[in-house]
């Protein structure tokens, strides 16, 4: 029904508009305790051989919503009736900022992939803590923090430090955010003494508590082998619980879509179908040459069931749904946790 009715209607409209109306239109809905039933009934696969523990949670199934789709903590309650084993949140920073100038978001249908330069819009972490503090479903949830636009490098470790103390005790996990292609010289922090000071602060302050949250790092799509093994390094170093592999690319290679619209899109990080194959490769690499105890978790170009089975076999723990989420619907949820009981 998704697919064949309710997509081609919204695909007429301006993708961050239609964002911004569905997430209304599923808010409303879900007050509805039929409506809540029904995505209830038609979404959420259950069962133990789907459950994953890793550090020190228990999630009921592997499939997650990728940070970006519920930047503010807006519907946490309606997300985790679609089936989801955990949501991550953001990105958050400690300001509210509008993100860069509209129009922002892309789609190209013929790839199966959308474009976006949102910027780190959000209304800032504090707002999304008091959402949090509310909530009444016990999903797992992340907490993806970056830095303001008018932050400099030199002092972005204080916004991720001003973020974590904030959602600390309202998250389960933390996802720093160095890799989106977005944000001005934001990628500049995964080169490795920047990076390397980042994250041991933020460990340092961590460990602080008598139950440290798992920490994680999600990295971009377009570093070169010598920066993933810098990253691989840094990440055992650092004690980190997890990477995140990966955020979006700045590569335009392969589309279908003709380079005359590419260009009138303008710049901004690709993701969906596109990004799948070189995605997996990274999972492949992390997972061979990271220590165990340091869980993968992959996300990129997963359109399909069997896009989820190809992650998971190259070394991913859990996976994450984004721009496969807006092609498939909600149903692709509970397709890959079906097809994964029958691995």
């Amino acid at each position: 029904m998704y697919k064949s009715l309710l997509r081609p209607l919204l695909f007429q409209l301006d993708p961050e508009k239609v964002h911004y109306l569905t997430a209304d239109a599923v808010k409303v809905a879900n007050k509805l305790p039929f409506v809540k039933n029904f995505s209830q009934n038609m979404f959420q696969v259950q069962d133990p051989r789907l459950e994953r523990e890793l550090f020190g949670l228990k999630f009921p199934n592997p499939v997650g919503l990728a940070a970006g789709f519920d930047k503010d903590a807006k519907l946490i309650d309606e997300f985790a009736n679609f089936g989801f084993g955990f949501i991550e949140i953001g990105t958050l920073t400690p300001k509210p900022q509008e993100g860069n100038e509209k129009p922002r978001l892309f789609r190209l249908p013929q790839d199966q992939a959308i474009i976006n330069r949102m910027g780190f819009n959000n209304e800032g972490v504090d707002a999304a803590v008091r959402r949090l503090e509310k909530r009444k479903s016990n999903i797992i949830v992340g907490g993806n923090i970056g830095k303001n636009k008018i932050t400099p490098n030199e002092e972005a470790v204080n916004d991720y430090m001003y973020s974590f103390k904030a959602l600390f005790d309202v998250v389960d996990y933390f996802v720093v955010n160095v890799s989106s292609p977005n944000t001005p010289d934001l990628r500049a922090l995964q080169d490795k003494e920047p990076l390397k000071n980042l994250l041991l602060t933020l460990q340092e302050e961590n460990n602080r508590h008598s139950k440290p949250k798992p920490l994680l790092l999600k990295i971009a799509p377009d570093l070169n082998l010598n920066q993933l093994n810098d990253i691989i390094e840094i990440a055992t170093e650092a004690k980190l619980s997890g990477i995140i592999a990966t955020n979006t690319t700045v590569s335009r290679a392969g589309l279908y879509t003709s380079s005359r619209q590419i260009e009138a899109m303008g710049a901004g990080g690709l993701s969906g179908k596109p990004l799948k194959e070189h995605s997996t490769q990274i999972v492949r690499h992390l997972r061979t040459f990271l220590p165990q105890e340091i869980r993968v978790i992959g996300v990129g170009g997963i359109m399909t069931a069997d896009d989820a089975v190809e992650k998971l076999q190259a070394g991913a723990d859990l996976i994450q749904l984004y721009t496969g989420f807006i092609y498939e619907g909600p149903s692709l949820v509970g397709r890959i946790n079906k097809k994964l009981l029958t691995k």
